[in-house]
């Protein structure tokens, strides 16, 4: 047998041996990732439905990830303080809660924005849906969708919705009823959820869309009647009530989503592992029924699912923005 040149194993070792000092810190870099705790950024303020998804998704990670994953909110300007913070952030242990607002929203509403949601950021987890539900004052005569269309296409403009602001989520899922149905309501903005629902419960709105968690204890009491719900299925807390799809939309969704993202200078190695964390960590059973608690969807999907949902949001919002002029309050 012939035996190996001897030279050309002193060139191969020589080539290893300068070769290992540049690998051996990635490889380290992945093996040890995170090497302390991790901060978990909420862009908005606490008791929303923001902060129950990132604290049910945090602490399954924690027990997971082998580090503390600890939630901090940084609420202001729509979400966007805190996502060009993350931007910049190149500790390889910072990530954010991405929602509908952050990335399919601010960026066609916003003639500037401290951060690129496509460039600066990595996807890592689609984490939850919640639905919208389009409610009614008790005494609008429309017990489901149809017959509210049929009351706003026969005189358009004498209805009106509010919402909790310019760009809102409950401003979007109007006008996105809107426009599917060819109806004209006026829209009443407030400052937040809480001063809207008062009204509306008062008598001085006729209808809103709004999130499951602020409203479900209304409906249940009488206060709002709920005609629709945006979610691709019916809500087992609703189980009467139809989807917006059901009675005559088909393909119509309208959710809040909430997701997990990185800055784009994480390692992807650590991205990798962070994805796979937290899509287990948010369909473990505690995590998931807390969001369901909160009429949430749990759903913990791969980086590339999130990548590609988070594309189709922007192209189905766009057009929606656009039509109905919204500008940030």
């Amino acid at each position: 047998m012939k035996r190996p040149d001897p030279s050309r194993r002193q060139m191969l070792g020589a080539a290893l041996g300068t070769l290992a000092p540049a690998v051996w810190p990635t490889l380290a870099r992945a093996q040890t990732w995170p090497s302390k705790p991790i901060r978990f950024i909420v862009p908005f303020a606490p008791g929303g439905s923001s902060e129950i998804v990132a604290r049910a998704t945090a602490g399954e990670m924690t027990k997971l990830i082998g580090q503390s994953v600890f939630v901090d909110n940084k609420p202001g300007g729509a979400g966007n303080v805190a996502m060009g913070e993350a931007a910049r952030a190149d500790d390889q242990h910072t990530v954010i809660l991405g929602h509908i607002g952050t990335l399919a929203v601010n960026p066609y509403i916003f003639e500037k924005l401290p951060y690129d949601p496509n460039k600066d950021f990595r996807p890592i987890s689609l984490l939850a849906k919640v639905p919208s539900l389009y409610v009614v004052r008790p005494d609008v005569p429309a017990k489901n969708l149809k017959e509210f269309i049929a009351l706003a296409r026969a005189k358009p403009g004498a209805l009106n919705y509010g919402s909790a602001g310019n760009g809102s989520a409950g401003h979007l899922a109007m006008e996105y009823l809107k426009m599917v149905s060819n109806t004209f309501v006026l829209h009443v903005p407030y400052r937040g959820t809480g001063p809207q629902l008062t009204d509306l419960m008062g008598g001085r709105l006729d209808a809103a869309a709004v999130g499951a968690p602020a409203v479900l204890q209304f409906i249940k009491a009488g206060k709002l009647r709920c005609i629709a719900t945006g979610s691709a299925q019916r809500l087992a807390q609703l189980p009467d009530v139809g989807t917006v799809a059901e009675q005559g939309f088909p393909g119509f969704e309208m959710t809040q989503w909430y997701g997990l993202l990185a800055p784009s200078s994480l390692a992807a190695p650590n991205a990798e592992r962070l994805a796979s964390v937290a899509a287990r960590a948010v369909r473990e059973p505690a995590a998931a029924k807390a969001l369901e608690t909160d009429a949430a969807i749990a759903i913990g999907s791969s980086a590339a699912e999130f990548a590609a949902f988070i594309a189709q949001e922007q192209k189905r919002w766009k057009p929606v923005i656009a039509r109905a002029k919204i500008k940030p309050d």
